[in-house]
């Protein structure tokens, strides 16, 4: 692609994912409260009692017992099914993150990421159309990452692929992970890209509390997806889907409000917005409200972040987020699960 095509696309991409302030403004049909939602939750984790945890190893006192709490349920298969009913939704989409495994100087054992892809492919056999797997992959080791996402799709039949957004001084759209993002939209299935704790960021912000260590986390967040957009990984890659969670609204916004971001809005054409879905982590209204105006409520996804935040009464609490938002009931339909299905192929 010759350059001024590909600048014109990356303005045009750039264009369609965030929300032109004014829309906001646009009056929205009331919301049809009597109709059920059938909900699928994109965002939860996961790894099961053969792993040894290490997250107590990197959390202050005060938040020891609340991982404790956390830990448990990770590893508990039983835990995982139970918490569907009790949160009042159908199904869960697992990932099993290499950060709640990783040792002192962030490295995981040789053969990881296909040990966890196995066995959440075992689980969801055995729980058809409660769970949904998604792929964990080390994106920042090349060809290496491309055919572990290769053989979890098409021999485990995982879903979709799980990303840890950053490592050292690497960032999704740099050259190593160019193969895997390749792989992942050759195969046709989506990416998320998951917050992760940068070091620097981390030591800085951590000395003002939890907000302040979410925000770390959430800046590199963004940081990625910024670097996605700016790299012309999404001109190589057209098909390319990639899933980012609440904590990167700071760069969607930014795409958003500065320079080519006068044009963004989510009446933009379907071709430049294709790309970039937001999660509802939080189940926040406004956020829920900012995340349609940015990207459109068809892509927009249902996801908690289980077992980090145990969220109960989820229907109701996205019933909420829905009357704030104005949206019609086949809006409604299309975050609570109809675009996670439409994702990851299970509509």
């Amino acid at each position: 692609m010759m350059q001024d095509d590909s600048n014109t696309s990356r303005r045009e991409l750039l264009g369609a994912l965030g929300a032109g302030l004014a829309a906001a403004s646009l009056a929205a049909p009331a919301a049809a409260e009597d109709a059920p939602l059938t909900i699928v939750d994109f965002h939860n984790h996961y790894a099961g009692p053969s792993w040894t945890l290490t997250t107590l190893d990197r959390v202050p006192p005060g938040a020891r017992a609340a991982w404790e709490r956390i830990n448990a349920n990770l590893q508990s298969p039983a835990a995982l099914i139970g918490s569907i009913a009790a949160a009042g939704i159908s199904a869960r989409v697992i990932n099993i993150p290499t950060a709640f495994l990783e040792d002192a100087d962030g490295k995981v054992p040789p053969g990881t990421e296909r040990r966890i892809n196995d066995q959440v492919a075992e689980l969801v056999d055995k729980n058809p159309g409660k769970l949904h797997g998604l792929a964990t992959v080390n994106a920042f080791t090349g060809d290496a990452g491309a055919a572990e996402v290769t053989r979890a799709v098409r021999e485990l039949k995982l879903r979709g692929v799980f990303l840890e957004c950053a490592k050292g001084d690497l960032l999704l759209g740099d050259k190593e992970t160019r193969p895997t993002l390749a792989a992942a939209a050759a195969l046709g299935v989506p990416v998320f890209v998951h917050p992760q704790t940068d070091p620097q960021l981390h030591k800085r912000f951590a000395r003002v509390g939890p907000l302040g260590m979410r925000l770390a986390r959430g800046t590199i967040n963004s940081a990625s997806l910024v670097s996605l957009l700016e790299s012309g990984v999404l001109d190589e890659n057209p098909k390319l889907q990639v899933v980012v969670t609440t904590l990167a609204f700071g760069g969607l916004m930014l795409a958003g409000g500065f320079g080519d971001g006068a044009h963004i809005r989510p009446d933009a054409p379907a071709l430049t917005r294709r790309h970039v879905y937001i999660d509802t982590m939080g189940l926040n209204p406004a956020e829920v409200r900012a995340a349609v105006d940015v990207v459109g409520a068809d892509h927009v996804l249902t996801g908690t972040d289980w077992p980090i935040a145990v969220e109960k009464s989820v229907p109701q609490r996205l019933r909420a987020a829905f009357a704030h938002a104005g949206l019609t009931a086949a809006e409604q339909q299309a975050i609570a699960s109809g675009n996670v299905l439409r994702l990851i192929g299970g509509a």
